[in-house]
């Protein structure tokens, strides 16, 4: 069982899209830090008030029986800040794979079984076509 479930990991790439779960996870802390700790604090001291996180549109405020106080209230506040968060993680995502996945070369297409190959190729990795040089 454990062999079969190693072969799962392998061939099904189950382990790099855990691997790129984990990674995602671990960039999302960091630009919500970065976001929490860095930007948003310089940004509150443009806007009144300062902790504009906490801005709220109240709706309704209660009081029970005992003296508590509830409030039904638009958090509009931790929605924008959430909403920063998630532009930030997504510039950050697409930087690392903009950095790293490279477009492909020039290619053409195989005379044999039409599939797209590199231009400088010698054979075909679908056919295994012996490709002449252009």
């Amino acid at each position: 069982m454990l062999t079969e479930f190693k072969g799962f990991l392998t061939t099904t790439n189950a382990l790099a899209l855990a691997v790129g779960v984990i990674i995602g996870a671990a960039v999302a802390d960091v630009v919500s830090a970065m976001a929490a700790d860095i930007l948003m604090p310089i940004v509150g001291l443009f806007l009144p008030g300062g902790d504009w996180r906490e801005a709220k549109f109240i709706l309704q405020t209660t009081t029970d029986a005992s003296g508590k106080i509830s409030q039904s209230a638009i958090l509009y506040g931790h929605f924008i800040g959430t909403l920063l968060n998630f532009l930030l993680i997504s510039l950050v995502v697409f930087l690392i794979v903009k950095a790293l996945v490279r477009p492909p070369g020039p290619a053409r297409k195989c005379p044999e079984c039409l599939e797209t190959i590199a231009a400088d190729a010698r054979r075909c990795r679908s056919c295994t076509a012996i490709i002449a040089a252009i």
